[in-house]
């Protein structure tokens, strides 16, 4: 059996994929093709680029693709933690700059600062390299879900203990049992502006982890993160928050009510895009 067909669609499960979103457009980054990413990405300041960013899927609607996935992991003490790569020195355009990036776990790929340099956040501090910050994810104010409201007020810790019930939770949206959601913010302690995330616990997670080198460097425990950003024009999506969403088969998904673009966050693929230069300091 495939990989494409491991899941039947009768059987109403979905799987994991890895695939690249603009491919040809990869391919075509030659010589002609990196001069004119350097003149897009040099005039406004310096870490911008070609990217290849780990998202969750963009499967509908006017979005270019998916949302940054955020590597996790359960500290020893039990709450959730968004990993950072490690900040380097690198060249670029002539100028030592700070890079935050690294090879995460034994997985192959390079994680780096630069997936989260687009709709603005490139100008956020809290996506400096060299941001300081514990990278725990805290309930952010608000928050979509009842179960948060009750657990948590805004700026707690989020524990996995409060996830127990990941394998049957519902609100009444799509089906129960298909992951649990938070609504949180990231690196976002003594910042001017939050970076606003979405952590889930799913089974889901938990099973496609356990034969995929990079979902086992970056997920842990079921657990899994995106950055929580549309990037049509930077409004904020929901995971199973509306009954609008099952309009647009979201209701299990991430859905963007400003312009119906549609995520599916237990997909990851590849997605290539010009990360947006940090500005000058």
């Amino acid at each position: 059996m495939s990989a494409s067909d491991k899941y039947p669609s009768e059987s109403g499960r979905r799987r994991f994929v890895k695939g690249v979103v603009g491919g040809a457009a990869l391919a075509g980054v030659g010589a002609m093709g990196s001069a004119t990413v350097n003149t897009l990405t040099t005039a406004g300041g310096v870490g911008g680029g070609s990217t290849i960013a780990k998202t969750i899927a963009h499967t509908g609607g006017p979005a270019p693709r998916g949302l940054p996935q955020i590597p996790v992991r359960v500290t020893d003490d039990g709450y959730i933690e968004g990993i950072w790569p490690e900040t380097t020195t690198v060249t670029q355009e002539g100028q030592e700059i700070e890079v935050a990036q690294e090879e995460l776990g034994d997985s192959g790929v390079t994680y780096s600062g630069a997936w989260f340099q687009y709709c603005g956040v490139e100008s956020q501090e809290n996506v400096q390299p060299d941001f300081e910050s514990d990278n725990l994810f805290r309930a952010a104010s608000g928050p979509p879900y009842d179960w948060q409201s009750e657990a948590y007020s805004g700026g707690d810790r989020i524990h996995v203990d409060d996830f127990d019930d990941y394998e049957e939770w519902g609100n009444g949206i799509g089906s129960e049992g298909v992951g649990k959601p938070a609504s949180v913010t990231w690196r976002s302690e003594d910042a001017d502006t939050n970076l606003n995330a979405v952590v889930i616990r799913s089974p889901e997670i938990e099973e496609a982890a356990q034969d995929d080198p990079w979902l086992q460097a970056s997920t842990d425990q079921g657990f899994m993160a995106y950055l929580n950003v549309c990037t049509h024009f930077c409004c904020i999506p929901g995971y199973k928050v509306l009954d609008e969403s099952a309009r647009y088969d979201a209701a299990d998904g991430t859905y963007c009510v400003c312009h119906q673009s549609v995520y599916d966050p237990f997909v990851i693929e590849d997605a290539l895009f010009i990360a947006r230069p940090r500005p000058d300091e």
